[in-house]
């Protein structure tokens, strides 16, 4: 038998006027299901004409959301009424949008309340579609929306028929139950679609239910309450529910917010996601082990050769009291020392800067931006509160989420635990007054640890220390990338035995290899000190004469070209006789800034270097390329299974329109500063390439500016394949064959165990080479190579026989590939390269060329 429940009571009519003008759309037909299936509340959706969002009645300003995208009006009777500007506009963080009231104003039918640029919404977002929906539709008896095209501040677009008003039940009676702490993983926070998705969970339940942020709470069953909050991504609440059904309430409700809601790109937030890269890396592989007694393996992290004598580092051990003064007491000394940290690692970060490398400053970078994070400061807090000193609190709370991030399966993000513990240590030891060891190493060095931090790295002599081994970290750690930018051979993740040596213990450190020789008799040691002289020497031989042409001896000129990321790295190529740049990788641009660098920032950077070089030398300006792999912090993106293989570099373009145009814009405008070419990275398809041209071209048009020469990255496989397709399209061709080897072998070049496989000399990856110069010269366009193998010399003889003409390389190198070419003819180096392309394995090619010691 079913119970048929009594028809609301009527109580009085309210008619909404449009706020726009444009086409009334059923709010069912919304490509969106939080509106279409009104979970946020039913209503009418607009797609509009007008650019000014009007009141559609009058009310109070009660949320006006930090976006600007969304705005809610509260009548006199209570209803609450939301307008959401466009799908997926809370991405745009505000641009496109202007307020023209703001929270608690009183507003009149027809009153202004958000402008907006419809075009960039149009171009940046999913949909115009603006939805005007009533969030406590409990309120309401019955909804009659209007129909067709109706004007802005004069069409009715929704007639409400009211609930009489009834006199409230009692609070709901029963146990209360919290939640444990959650960390928001939405990209963008609790906007509207992910609170909608909270709040139709609620309202399964009879019991009463808050979310609660710090001291701020907001009803669970109230849309706008908990958009009011504005929690964003990495904020830590928790749940409370009041009332028989609490407990299952809570946990239904605690682990849909943990998962994001069901929102596309929510993935699980361990701590400080604007400043760890969130990539999907597999597993490492078991470490290397080695079956000599002799020879301990490792992963080889800054390649070169070093000898010297072991010396163990020993981490210096604080000790904390577990209580403390009053909470306030504790909570200031805990301030206090972050700010000191803070500016201590912004003098690391000049320090850094000031010697060219922006990849080292980055590192620091993401350093302050672990100190700004919030749940390190809540989960702290918490213990001081229950009485523990603040050191001993702040110990506790670092190491409890570094161990958390160590045992991560992503590789890369298990490394960032060191990151945080190098923070971590530096709060520490100003909370309890522990000076910093100064430590004094031996001569000739090889420096043993479990491991070692940015800082560590950053006060580091190099002329004492020719070289380290860590237990832990891998050839993506900070303190690796640290390591190659100082020319210092390491290995990371070696076998733990490598502590059980005495310090002083005689060793050979092969960092390009990952191994680390020991018992090597006094005539091994004296023949690799040996080989390393002649290097050293031969390397001051290459450097008198770097500023001669690199012309092999039948007549062939070869372009040796810098691969740089800041002017510093211009300005030392131009001392050690480059030519040119042949890659800018602009990233390092970004990835310094805390938030997109603007088109004015951006082209001053570009400019200055371009007047660096000089009229006649080219800089080619590689375009953005960042992706799911190499992420930046202030740019949210969508988790992906395999980000080498998603939404990476021009292809992201495409999905950021207005980040790709600014880059093209102030790359144009720097144009003239110099002899300027652009290229675009991963390109796959002709229509990609068709698609990039026509933008830059469009942008060229209005800024009235001379054309640039464009080309393309070839590094990947369809690309190579097609070269003479896209010959067509481009003026020249740069291989990265650092990307291009490993996507024609299927391999990761990180990874411990297939690394020393993903070799460019690869015979696969040689012919792919080779088509792209084919295809090129069928149109009569030239070919570089930008990857790591243009400066390797066992490489540079078959690239220029296959048909390269220009070698991008590491500047440190420039000299010795000038000289290398020097020694060469151009028929030698076909007759090698027609032989490479028929052998068997990369080892094989390699033995075409031996490795000359000096």
């Amino acid at each position: 038998m079913t119970t048929l429940q009594p028809p609301p009571v009527k109580s009085g009519t309210l008619v909404l006027t449009a706020p726009l003008s444009g086409q009334l759309v059923p709010i069912e037909t919304v490509p969106d299901p939080v509106f279409a299936q009104k979970m946020v509340g039913d209503g009418v959706s607009i797609d509009p004409l007008s650019q000014v969002l009007l009141a559609p009645c009058d009310g109070e300003i009660v949320q006006l959301h930090s976006a600007n995208h969304a705005v809610t009006i509260k009548t006199a009777g209570g209803l609450e009424i939301l307008m959401h500007i466009g799908l997926d506009t809370v991405a745009l963080k505000g641009k496109g949008f202007t307020p023209k009231v703001g929270m608690g104003d009183r507003v009149k039918t027809g009153d202004p309340l958000i402008a907006f640029d419809a075009d960039y919404i149009a171009l940046n977002a999913r949909s115009l579609l603006t939805q005007i929906v009533v969030t406590n539709g409990d309120r309401v008896a019955e909804f009659k929306p209007a129909s067709g095209l109706v004007n802005a501040a004069r069409d009715p677009i929704l007639e409400l028929v009211l609930v009489a008003a009834t006199t409230a039940g009692d609070d709901a009676a029963g146990p209360t139950v919290i939640s444990q702490a959650i960390i928001i993983p939405n990209p963008v926070g609790l906007h509207a679609r992910p609170s909608a998705v909270l709040v139709q969970l609620a309202k399964k339940y009879q019991s009463t239910l808050r979310i609660r942020r710090g001291s701020d709470s907001a009803n669970a069953r109230s849309v706008v309450a908990i958009m009011g909050l504005e929690i964003a991504r990495g904020d830590t609440v928790t749940l409370e529910a009041t009332g028989v059904d609490a407990t299952a309430a809570i946990a239904e409700l605690e682990a849909a917010v943990r998962d994001g809601l069901g929102e596309a790109g929510a993935t699980a937030v361990a701590l400080a996601s604007a400043s760890i890269a969130q990539s999907a890396i597999s597993a490492p592989a078991p470490r290397p082990k080695s079956d000599d007694p002799s020879i301990i393996l490792g992963v080889a992290a800054s390649p070169g050769v070093a000898v010297g004598n072991t010396y163990h580092l020993r981490r210096q051990e604080i000790r904390v009291e577990e209580n403390g003064d009053s909470p306030n007491a504790e909570r200031r000394k805990l301030d206090q020392a972050m700010g000191q940290a803070m500016l201590e690692i912004e003098s690391l970060r000049a320090k850094v800067h000031g010697q060219g490398d922006p990849s080292k400053a980055a590192i620091f970078a993401a350093h302050q931006e672990l100190l700004e994070d919030p749940e390190l400061m809540d989960i702290a807090s918490s213990a001081i509160d229950k009485g523990k000193s603040a050191a001993f609190a702040w110990q506790q709370t670092y190491r409890a989420q570094a161990d958390q991030l160590a045992q991560l399966k992503s590789e890369l993000l298990a490394q960032r635990a060191n990151d945080l513990r190098d923070v971590g240590d530096r709060v520490l030891r100003i909370l309890t007054g522990v000076k910093e060891e100064t430590l004094v190493f031996p001569a000739n060095t090889i420096l043993l640890a479990e491991d070692l931090t940015p800082s560590d790295m950053a006060n580091l002599d190099p002329a004492r220390v020719v070289g380290f081994c860590t237990i832990a970290g891998g050839s993506t750690s900070h303190v690796a990338i640290l390591a190659r930018s100082m020319g210092l051979p390491a290995i990371a993740g070696i076998e733990p035995r490598i502590l059980d040596l005495a310090d002083g213990t005689p060793v050979i450190l092969d960092g390009t290899k990952g191994r680390v020789k020991l018992n090597a008799s006094v005539a091994e040691l004296e023949q690799t000190q040996d080989r390393i002289a002649r290097q050293k020497a031969r390397q001051a031989r290459d450097l008198e004469h770097a500023f001669e042409p690199a012309i092999t001896q039948d007549g062939r000129q070869i372009e040796v070209v810098a691969n740089i990321g800041s002017q510093k790295d211009a300005e030392d190529s131009l001392k050690v006789g480059g030519e040119g740049v042949g890659l800018l990788r602009t990233e390092f641009v970004f990835m310094e800034a805390s938030s997109a660098p603007t088109e004015d920032e951006q082209e001053i950077i570009y400019a200055d270097i371009l007047r660096v070089l000089g009229p006649d030398r080219p800089m080619i300006i590689r375009t953005l390329d960042v992706g799911g792999d190499k992420p930046l912090p202030y740019m949210p993106m969508a988790h992906e299974e395999n980000p080498f293989l998603g939404e990476r570099g021009i292809r992201l373009g495409f999905d950021r329109p207005e980040l790709m145009r600014t880059q093209f814009r102030a790359i144009l405008k720097a144009s003239t500063a110099g002899k300027a070419r652009v290229m675009f990275p991963m390109i796959a398809r002709l229509e990609e390439i068709d698609m990039a041209k026509a933008v830059m071209e469009e942008e060229r048009l209005r800024l009235g500016v001379p054309p640039i020469e464009i080309g393309i990255m070839i590094e990947v496989p369809a690309a190579a394949v097609s070269a003479e397709r896209f010959a067509e399209k481009v003026d020249f061709f740069s291989i990265g064959t650092n990307d291009l080897t490993q996507y024609t072998l299927a391999m990761d070049r990180g990874h411990p165990k297939l690394a020393p496989f993903v070799d460019a000399l690869n015979p696969s990856v040689l012919r792919m080479i080779d088509l792209t110069v084919r295809g090129a010269d069928r149109h009569g366009k030239w070919v570089g190579v930008c990857g790591g193998v243009a400066g390797d010399p066992q490489a540079v003889p078959i690239l220029i026989g296959l048909g390269i003409t220009e070698l991008s390389v590491s500047v440190p190198v420039i000299p010795a590939v000038k000289a290398q070419v020097r020694a060469l003819s151009l028929a030698h180096c076909r007759d090698l390269a027609q032989q490479a392309l028929n052998l068997d394995s990369a080892a094989q090619v390699r033995d075409l060329v031996p490795m000359e010691e000096g």
